[in-house]
C-alpha cells in the first residue's frame, strides 16, 4: 500500500474540543465494543481506565513505525502486563453504577517495512517531528484499526495518540473520521490529554511501574532525542 493510497486529506477547521465530544457520546454506549489502537502501556494507563466503564475494550497494539525489533516487543509486553493489571484490580468493580469492563489486546500486523517503504516513497524522512511523516504514520495505523475493528464486529474504534501532549489531537481526530465510512465501526473522538489526563498517566506508570520510553518509536525520532 502506497502513502497516495493512505493519505487522508483533510480540510482546515476551526478547532474542537474533542474531549466535550467524546463527553457526548458517553452517556450511551452501554454494551458497545471499542477497539482501541494503543501505542504503549503508558499512554494506555489513563485511557483504559477512564473508558473501562463504558465499553467492552480491545487494545489493538499496531505500531509498524517501532522498527527495533526489542523496543516493539517490550512495548507490547508491557501493554498485555498492563492490561493484566487492570483486569484484576477493577474488573467487574462498580463505581458511581458503572461497572468496569474486561480489556483484552491483540496484536495486528507488524508491517515495518510497510512503514519504511511509505516514509521512502513520500520522501519523509527528512520531515520535523508532526509534519507530514507523523501524518502518514496516523493514518497508517488508524486505518488499519478501522479495518481490524469492523472486521472483528466493534461498534467504535479510536486511539491512545491523543493523550500525548506532543501529539496533536485536531489532526488526529479529522484523520479518523475522514476513515469511517459510515457503515462500520464508528470514529470516537478524543482529546485525553484534556482535563488531567496525561498527569494521570504518567502517576499510573509510576504506580504499575511501566516502561516508559523517551521518543514515540521510529528511528526518525529516535535519531532526534
Amino acid at each position: 500500500m502506497n502513502w497516495s493510497i493512505l493519505k487522508i486529506k483533510t480540510e482546515p477547521m476551526n478547532k474542537i474540543n474533542y474531549q466535550k465530544e467524546l463527553e457526548k457520546i458517553l452517556d450511551d454506549v452501554s454494551g458497545k465494543k471499542l477497539l482501541l489502537h494503543s501505542c504503549c502501556a503508558p499512554c494506555s494507563s489513563y485511557c483504559l481506565l477512564y473508558l473501562m466503564p463504558y465499553f467492552e475494550i480491545t487494545c489493538f497494539y499496531y505500531n509498524p513505525n517501532i522498527t527495533d525489533m526489542d523496543e516493539y516487543e517490550k512495548r507490547y509486553a508491557e501493554l498485555v502486563r498492563l492490561a493484566d493489571a487492570l483486569n484484576s484490580e477493577y474488573e467487574g468493580k462498580n463505581v458511581d453504577g458503572r461497572v468496569y469492563n474486561h480489556v483484552s489486546v491483540i496484536e495486528g500486523d507488524r508491517d515495518q517495512e510497510l512503514f519504511l517503504r511509505n516514509v521512502s516513497d513520500g520522501d519523509l524522512a527528512g520531515c520535523p517531528e508532526g509534519g507530514k511523516r507523523c501524518e502518514m504514520c496516523f493514518t497508517m495505523r488508524l486505518t488499519k484499526a478501522y479495518e481490524a475493528a469492523c472486521a472483528k464486529g466493534f461498534d467504535y474504534f479510536t486511539t491512545t495518540l491523543t493523550i500525548s501532549p506532543l501529539k496533536d489531537a485536531q489532526l488526529i481526530n479529522s484523520i479518523g473520521y475522514g476513515i469511517a465510512k459510515g457503515d462500520g465501526a464508528m470514529w470516537l473522538p478524543s482529546d485525553f490529554k484534556k482535563k488531567g489526563g496525561y498527569a494521570r498517566s504518567v502517576e499510573l506508570s509510576a504506580k504499575y511501574d511501566l516502561y516508559r520510553q523517551n521518543y514515540c518509536g521510529c528511528i526518525y525520532s529516535k535519531a532526534r532525542i
